[in-house]
């Protein structure tokens, strides 16, 4: 991968939370951008927002051949030893190697032809500049460093700027769950992001409160 050239984003989406979590942190590791998605609502979620360059499915996954086949990216299978086809190449046996399947991600994205796709959208936000595409935040040209959820909120709002969002539907969004908890986590989320995207994040520009209606997401 060349300096300028934006990191494979990888879609993981299986049911065991401590699979996702070892699998983010080892992927993150070897170079990738990584999301996760617990089940088939949450990846549809994640889907409508963001563009992957693959998606890592848990076979076992409740509606994983209906999400395989509305998918835009490549796949590759984590099937449990019961349905694993050796001659799949876009599969893999659980459990893995971790470098075997570092190995076949690699492989899979050799495979796939050149994007001829317009450029990524980038939204600007006054100095900012943010790349839903690549999910890259950036200020004057310089890497502004993000956490997992505050690129989702980013591409959230980048989505829809001008409209104010409310909590519940934030944390549908994210595909969180324990709604009313969750709701309270947003405005910690929101005020760590502002202090990353607002000059003075007690008065904040580009985003705002709107009263009654939640936060939105104001271009200049």
């Amino acid at each position: 991968m060349t300096p300028a050239e934006a990191p494979a984003h990888l879609l993981v989406i299986d049911r065991d939370a401590r699979l996702r979590d070892l699998l983010r942190q080892y992927l993150k590791s070897q170079g990738f951008l990584v999301s996760l998605a617990r089940d088939e609502g949450h990846a549809r979620r994640l889907l409508a927002g963001l563009v992957f360059d693959l998606v890592l499915l848990d076979a076992g996954v409740p509606g994983a051949e209906g999400l395989r086949s509305g998918l835009h990216a490549p796949v590759l299978c984590l099937a449990d030893k019961s349905s694993f086809a050796p001659d799949d190449a876009a599969s893999i046996a659980k459990p893995f190697e971790p470098k075997a399947l570092c190995e076949q991600i690699n492989t899979i994205l050799d495979r796939a032809p050149t994007a001829t796709a317009p450029k990524p959208r980038v939204i600007r936000i006054g100095a900012l500049a943010f790349d839903a595409e690549a999910a890259r935040l950036t200020r004057d040209d310089v890497p502004v460093r993000l956490t997992d959820t505050e690129v989702q909120l980013m591409c959230i709002f980048a989505a829809n700027p001008g409209k104010p969002m409310g909590r519940g539907e934030l944390v549908a969004r994210l595909g969180r769950e324990g709604l009313q908890a969750k709701a309270r986590a947003i405005d910690v989320q929101i005020t760590r992001l502002r202090r990353k995207i607002e000059d003075d994040p007690k008065n904040p520009r580009h985003l705002q409160t709107v009263r009654g209606a939640g936060y939105m997401l104001a271009l200049e």
